[in-house]
Parts: C-alpha cells; sequence; structure tokens
C-alpha cells in the first residue's frame, strides 16, 4: 500500500512548472461570459477530431481493401484539419496553451508580463485579426455568390460554407483576446481573484 504522502500530485507540479499567467488573472463579468462561450463552443468543436479518426480509418480501409476512393471524403478530411485547427485557436489561448518564449518571461515579475500581454493583444493581436477578417470577408463573398464547388470531378460543393469558417474562427479569437485583454487591466488596476470571484 503506497504512502499517500509520496503519491504525485501531478497538477500541483504542472502548475509550479507553468510560467502561465492565466490562474493569477481576475475575471470581470464580460471575460467571464466571453470564455464560458468559448469554452462550450470547443467542448462541441472538439468532436471534429473523432469525425476526423473516423474518416481517415474509413478513406484508408476503402482504399487498401476495396481499391476505391471518393474524392468528396479525402476533401472533407483536409478541410476537418483546417476547420478543427482554427477554431481550436480561441479555445487554446484562453487556456493559455500557446506557445510563449518561457526563457524570457520566466525573469519577469507578473506585472511585467501582464503589461506585454496587454501591449501584444492591443499591437500585435487584435490588429491582426482584423486584417485578416478584413481580407477573408470578401475571400469568403466571392466564394458565396459564385457559389464556388470544388474543381475535382465529385468534389465538394459548397465551399463558401467552409471558407466561413476563417470569419466564424477570427471572430472566436477576437472574443478570446477581448477577454484576455479585459483580464489583464483589471488585474492592473489592483482587482484580485478574490473580489473578481464575489462580484461573479
Amino acid at each position: 500500500m503506497s504512502d499517500p504522502s509520496t503519491e504525485l500530485n501531478l497538477a500541483e507540479i504542472e502548475a509550479k512548472l507553468s510560467h502561465s499567467n492565466i490562474n493569477q488573472l481576475p475575471h470581470t463579468p464580460v471575460s467571464q461570459w466571453l470564455e464560458s462561450a468559448i469554452e462550450k463552443i470547443g467542448q462541441y468543436i472538439s468532436w471534429i477530431w473523432l469525425v476526423l479518426m473516423l474518416l481517415i480509418v474509413s478513406n484508408a480501409l476503402m482504399r487498401y481493401f476495396f481499391n476505391t476512393t471518393f474524392v468528396a471524403l479525402e476533401e472533407l478530411q483536409w478541410h476537418l484539419y483546417a476547420v478543427g485547427f482554427m477554431l481550436g485557436l480561441s479555445y487554446c489561448f484562453i487556456h493559455d496553451g500557446h506557445v510563449r518564449v518561457d526563457a524570457l518571461a520566466e525573469h519577469w515579475s507578473m506585472r511585467k508580463r501582464v503589461w506585454i500581454e496587454v501591449f501584444g493583444i492591443s499591437l500585435l493581436l487584435l490588429p491582426f485579426c482584423f486584417v485578416m477578417f478584413n481580407y477573408a470577408l470578401p475571400f469568403v463573398e466571392r466564394s458565396y455568390r459564385m457559389n464556388e464547388v470544388s474543381p475535382s470531378f465529385d468534389g465538394l460543393p459548397f465551399r463558401w460554407i467552409l471558407k466561413s469558417f476563417i470569419l466564424i474562427a477570427l471572430a472566436l479569437l477576437v472574443m478570446a483576446a477581448s477577454s484576455r485583454w479585459l483580464r489583464c487591466v483589471a488585474f492592473l488596476r489592483g482587482v484580485s481573484i478574490h473580489q473578481s470571484h464575489t462580484k461573479g
């Protein structure tokens, strides 16, 4: 029988190793609503990976055992990859799962890291999202107007539906970035995590 005092608490170890800011940032009512919405969407979207796995296995079985392929299913496989990754960006962001340069950040104070987060979101991430949205909107509109289909025979129809996920992903990323920005500003204004939970 193992000694409870020697059992590993993986969550505690991970928390100590992580230089993430997210657990130390207070919430606001708006940030809480935004992250709750993204969390729910992310949980539903996670099923796309199961669908994709089944699709890949089905395509492989048909190719090797029946010597046949369906172009539409192969194209759907590629597009599901893109949809899954694009819609997963906002979920990844609110959980602080994106790549950071910890070699620098680990030497900074929490306040300095939060200031850099605010400037990064304000000057880089949000402008990037708005520029991308500006280019993506006519791209999707053109696809919708011409009722774009796959150039391949027996390929997928209604490509505008797939391309519209670019806009959806950008909108979700703006929501995630706005939530983080609000939480950072709340921290810089001196709101504690306890106060934010009390207000919520």
